[in-house]
């Protein structure tokens, strides 16, 4: 028998607060998935948008680097802002806000009004995940990496299921009508605006400027992070935007079983994300890095030089192991700058990946119409090599 003075019990406050950490993991986790799900969709409707305006290749690299600009680019705009305002509604408003306008693409009457949709519907992506990000795991004091992979493999699941789910809506009401694919996106800000408690707490005040030195202090290892981020991003955001229109134009496949394809292949990068952040608790996330930047170039090679279950294999084992790195990435950011969680999770989550998305997305759109979209994109799949180079300057 166990004497009574050595049993360890959880006290209820430690339990409430166990409970309302779990609680507004859960919800951030959920918009998260919806939110992911509207910025997976372009590259389902891309061959749809092409036909309709009669897009060249520049033209729909352009249109995913607006997208990438506008979710992306901008995010560290609105972590800087979270950290100030310390009010919900960044999070809250986003899916909405992206459903809206993503969701009505069809609608746009011109090429030109077809990007500014774009960007709008990005801005709903962008207020969403540096708050979102900060907030998730921030009352979590131990395996810190597998809360937050629990949340970014949930917005990598959505925008995995998102080419699928747009996909299902065009096949089935048209791309004029796929602004019904919007009702999950309301929804769930209305749930978060009646659920979702105060993101920041009443212990911590709203900054009055911003102070940069606690970034500048460490800015060679989050310098090498950043750079992680954007070349995994190079390939990550490019394949994403570009892998179905591939596959219909130099494969042959129909546009559904590219949108199916390319749901698999993010679906594994879900799983990958998740397994990643739990390997860091276990194996360091220096080491876990390394694993992810020098197995992802092969195993994308077999995708382009394969043929049969061989290339799909590639493709798909590839995108889990290349995605290892993003709970690993945010979290080693975080821990270097504690009292900036949202600027830095903008940095690593949306600049760096909107960055390369800006830069990569069009410039692989342009040299595809010079070349061959199998040339360019096999080209891209070395660039985790780079990776490999780079972790190896992190301080261990």
């Amino acid at each position: 028998m166990i004497p009574r003075e050595t049993v360890i019990e959880t006290s209820p406050p430690a339990r409430d607060q166990a409970g309302r950490v779990g609680f507004t993991l859960a919800l951030l986790s959920l918009g998260h998935f919806f939110v992911d799900l509207y910025s997976g969709a372009l590259g389902a409707l891309q061959p749809l948008l092409v036909r309709q305006f009669r897009m060249s290749l520049t033209d729909a690299g352009i249109l995913g680097g607006a997208l990438v600009t506008s979710s992306s680019v901008m995010q560290p705009v609105y972590g800087y802002l979270a950290d100030r305002f310390r009010t919900r509604l960044f999070a809250a408003l986003g899916p909405a806000v992206a459903g809206l306008f993503i969701s009505a693409l069809g609608l746009a009457p011109s090429y030109g009004g077809l990007v500014l949709m774009v960007c709008l519907g990005g801005a709903g992506v962008a207020s969403f995940h540096p708050q979102a990000s900060a907030v998730a795991a921030a009352g979590v004091r131990v395996r810190r990496g597998g809360a937050m992979a629990i949340f970014i493999s949930a917005g990598t699941l959505g925008f995995a299921l998102g080419p699928t789910f747009f996909s299902v809506i065009a096949q089935r009401w048209g791309l004029g009508q796929a602004y019904w694919a919007a009702i999950p996106g309301v929804l769930c800000s209305a749930l978060l605006m009646a659920l979702l408690p105060g993101v920041y707490g009443g212990t911590v005040k709203a900054h009055s400027r911003s102070d940069w030195r606690p970034l500048l202090a460490v800015w060679k290892p989050m310098a090498i992070l950043f750079l992680l981020v954007f070349v995994r991003s190079i390939v990550q955001v490019t394949f994403a935007q570009l892998i179905p229109l591939y596959l219909h134009l130099e494969r042959g496949y129909s546009t559904a079983t590219a949108s199916y394809m390319l749901s698999l292949y993010l679906a594994c990068g879900a799983v990958g994300g998740f397994a990643g952040g739990h390997l860091a608790d276990r194996l360091g996330g220096r080491q876990v890095i390394l694993i992810s930047m020098i197995g992802a170039t092969p195993l994308l090679a077999l995708f382009f030089f394969g043929h049969g279950w061989v290339s799909v294999f590639g493709l798909l084992a590839g995108g889990l192991v290349l995605l290892f790195t993003i709970p690993v990435n945010v979290v080693m950011a975080q821990e270097l700058v504690p009292g900036q969680m949202g600027t830095v999770s903008a940095l690593m989550m949306g600049f760096a990946w909107g960055t390369a998305g800006l830069i990569f997305v069009p410039l692989t759109g342009m040299l595809a119409d010079v070349f061959s979209l199998h040339a360019v994109l096999a080209g891209l799949a070395a660039f985790p090599l780079l990776g490999f180079v780079l972790v190896l300057r992190l301080p261990k």
